[in-house]
């Protein structure tokens, strides 16, 4: 890549675009700068014009609700689901209004959102979906990989992802060639041919570096996916008789497990304990959205999303990720143990 001479859309972003899109298994893929502007761009490249409604949950990285606002559209959130933490569709018919013209669900911690349910949905409702895949990157709903069902899917590759760049980075999915179209011409200044905008674009463009880096890491995505899986499978059994709330899976989905996400009544305490025997966790995350102070206007505020709310005081995410010890996640699940045991 060094040696091209060309550092920004050459080859290797061709080239990781091309290879991105047949992994997920669609034809178009189209490389941004990170995935924020995934979802910002996927949006507007749908049609999705400002003042309209984007139903989501409040229970996700910032990130969701920015790209939403920065798209012109005013973000409506819905609770989540208790077992699977993601978008809970039975509220999402009920949130739906005249002006409501997309759905956002997020596939929170790698687990697939229920897309059977919400596909019924957004037909019935003429409504587009665009998947946030930041944390599922090879995760899969009946056999498909997450990001081939909607609209448009909108990648991540901050270096914590499962496909992570050594920078910011990111990507739009699409089986639409007009999306795809409107996708490369809105990344770069609304450009149809050099130095002429065509409409009012934006600058998001992934660099061929980290398009190189990503590339060569790819072909790597589904074994260390495999390797979290089981370890997520050895966290779960090890806690069985654990008063932690393990994940489970929906029917017909297999998560990429970015997090492996507990919850648990007394979690700061836990936490403290898991700290004080050198076990780093962490907690995804511990301020819904729509309490967040910068995100007031949207309304709702303290009890309007229950289920959201009771979830962010007990979830914590413990150690995972591909190199992880069998020895370490024992370790790790005998403190969890043992902390249920001295409470009693």
């Amino acid at each position: 890549m060094l040696e091209s001479n060309q550092y920004i859309l050459g080859h290797s972003v061709t080239a990781f675009e091309s290879a991105f899109a047949e992994y997920i298994g669609v034809p178009y893929a189209v490389g941004v700068a990170s995935g924020t502007d995934a979802i910002h761009l996927a949006l507007r490249a749908a049609g999705i014009q400002a003042g309209a409604e984007v139903i989501t949950v409040s229970h996700t990285a910032v990130a969701t609700v920015v790209g939403i606002e920065m798209a012109g559209a005013k973000p409506v959130f819905v609770d989540v689901e208790e077992n699977t933490y993601t978008i809970d569709p039975a509220q999402v018919e009920r949130a739906i209004t005249a002006r409501t013209k997309a759905i956002v669900p997020v596939h929170l911690y790698g687990q697939p959102a229920n897309l059977d349910e919400l596909e019924f949905i957004a037909r019935r409702h003429n409504l587009s979906i665009i998947e946030d895949c930041a944390q599922a990157h090879g995760a899969l709903h009946r056999g498909r990989k997450v990001g081939s069902q909607g609209v448009a899917g909108c990648f991540s590759f901050y270096p914590t992802k499962n496909l992570g760049a050594i920078g910011d980075g990111g990507m739009v999915v699409t089986g639409r060639k007009d999306v795809c179209d409107n996708l490369r011409e809105l990344r770069q200044y609304g450009w149809r041919q050099r130095y002429v905008s065509d409409s009012r674009g934006f600058n998001s463009r992934l660099d061929e570096l980290q398009a190189a880096i990503l590339l060569a890491k790819l072909p790597r995505l589904d074994a260390g996916n495999a390797r979290r899986n089981e370890i997520a499978e050895r966290y779960t059994r090890r806690l069985a008789g654990a008063s932690a709330c393990t994940p489970r899976a929906s029917i017909g989905t297999t998560s990429a497990f970015h997090l492996y996400v507990i919850r648990h009544s007394r979690r700061d305490a836990l936490r403290d304990r898991l700290a004080a025997e050198g076990i780093g966790t962490g907690i995804h995350y511990p301020t819904p959205v729509h309490l967040q102070p910068a995100y007031a206007h949207l309304g709702g505020g303290a009890g309007s999303l229950p289920t959201t709310e009771r979830i962010a005081g007990e979830i914590l995410s413990l150690p995972l990720y591909p190199e992880l010890p069998p020895e370490a996640a024992d370790a790790v699940a005998e403190c969890i143990c043992a902390f249920d045991s001295v409470r009693q």
